[in-house]
C-alpha cells in the first residue's frame, strides 16, 4: 500500500486526536493530554501537522513548531512523531522523518531537535540511525499556565 505524507488540514483533527492519545497511552503518560479537537481548530495556525495516510486512514503523524536557540539559531522542534503500530516496520517514520527534516531544511533552520523516553530503545535506535545524537544530558522543565 502506498503511503502518503501531507499537512494536516481541520478535517484531520479529530483522528489526529485519538492518536494523539493512543500515543499517550503507549509512552504511559495519558493523564497529560488535555489537548482537545475544538482547541487544536481554535490554535490551527500554531498546530503545524503532517500525517501519513494509507488508503483514506491516517497511521501516523508529527506535530512540530519553530524555535529559535540562543547559541545555534533558527530551529525546527519536532514534538512528537507516532505510527500505530500495526503500521510500524514500513518506512512510515521515516517518512514523516524525512518530510519533517525537508520542512526545517526549507526554512533554513540549523537543526532539528526532539525528545524521547530513555526507556524507547527502538526509538532511541531509530533516530540514531537517522543520524541524531542521543545525548542524555538535558532534563525537560514544563510548567502548566492556567487561563488568566
Amino acid at each position: 500500500m502506498d503511503t502518503i505524507i501531507r499537512k494536516a488540514t481541520e478535517n484531520d483533527f479529530e483522528e489526529v486526536y485519538s492518536l494523539i492519545n493512543d500515543f499517550a497511552v503507549f509512552i504511559k503518560t495519558p493523564e497529560k493530554v488535555s489537548i482537545t479537537p475544538e482547541q487544536m481548530k481554535l490554535d490551527k495556525d500554531y498546530f503545524q501537522c503532517l500525517v501519513a495516510v494509507q488508503s483514506g486512514k491516517i497511521i501516523g503523524f508529527a506535530t512540530y513548531f519553530f524555535a529559535y536557540y540562543s547559541w545555534t539559531g533558527k530551529a525546527l522542534y519536532l514534538d512528537d512523531l507516532y505510527v500505530v503500530e500495526e503500521y510500524r516496520g514500513q518506512k512510515t517514520g521515516t517518512m514523516l522523518m524525512d518530510a519533517v527534516f525537508e520542512i526545517a531544511r526549507n526554512e533554513s533552520c540549523t537543526k532539528v531537535r526532539w525528545q524521547i523516553s530513555n526507556w524507547n530503545s527502538k526509538a532511541i535506535e531509530f533516530y540514531k540511525k537517522r543520524g541524531a545524537v542521543v545525548d542524555g544530558v538535558e532534563i525537560n522543565c514544563d510548567l502548566k499556565l492556567l487561563p488568566k
